[in-house]
């Protein structure tokens, strides 16, 4: 058993000396109240909240600093109140975690950004050098050769929609899309694109 624990039990706490003074109708400053509350009541608080957090030092102390704010922020009650103030400091700091989990609970689970870093963005400048890459090439197709490949390729249309468009056979449609995508593949490897 510890120096100061053996101690405290030898003497009465001063807690209780506060609450003697304070049913003689002398009230304790509330800065030295709030001294002998941190005194006897921080450490064995922790304790208990430690439990509470599965060991997580930097909530349960944390908690135990919300717990004290309160009790700062409540000092007029503690300083009227006739027993131990451990057992509201018990009830609130409980409170505090409980809060804590069920926040936890309802927003979302945070990620690390540190994965997003190495993650490769989308090269803006790439993607401009091959549409640029791509023009110049469908520049040097015949018209007839372009023609097809937009309806088809660029405008999605089927072999028989891009036929009634230009006003042309199905079947002439398929042959210069056939001769107008070789023609493409010797223009982009031309341009020093593999294609």
């Amino acid at each position: 058993m510890r120096k100061d624990a053996a101690v405290s039990q030898d003497r009465p706490s001063r807690t209780r000396h506060r609450a003697e003074r304070s049913r003689s109708d002398e009230p304790v400053p509330d800065e030295e109240l709030m001294r002998v509350i941190y005194r006897e009541h921080a450490g064995p608080l922790l304790a208990y909240v430690l439990r509470l957090v599965a060991g997580d030092r930097h909530r349960a102390e944390d908690v135990v600093q919300e717990t004290l704010v309160r009790a700062w922020k409540n000092v007029h009650r503690l300083n009227r109140a006739t027993g131990s103030v451990r057992p509201w400091l018990v009830t609130v700091a409980r409170r505090i975690v409980i809060d804590g989990h069920r926040s936890r609970q309802a927003r979302p689970q945070e990620v690390d950004p540190a994965p997003l870093e190495v993650m490769p963005a989308e090269d803006e400048i790439d993607k401009a050098l091959w549409l640029m890459t791509l023009s110049d090439a469908l520049g040097d197709l015949s018209d007839a050769h372009r023609e097809v490949l937009v309806e088809t390729y660029f405008k999605g249309r089927t072999v028989n929609e891009a036929a009634e468009t230009l006003g042309i056979p199905s079947g002439t449609v398929r042959s210069r899309v056939f001769y107008a995508l070789r023609s493409m593949k010797l223009a982009l490897e031309e341009r020093g694109v593999r294609a």
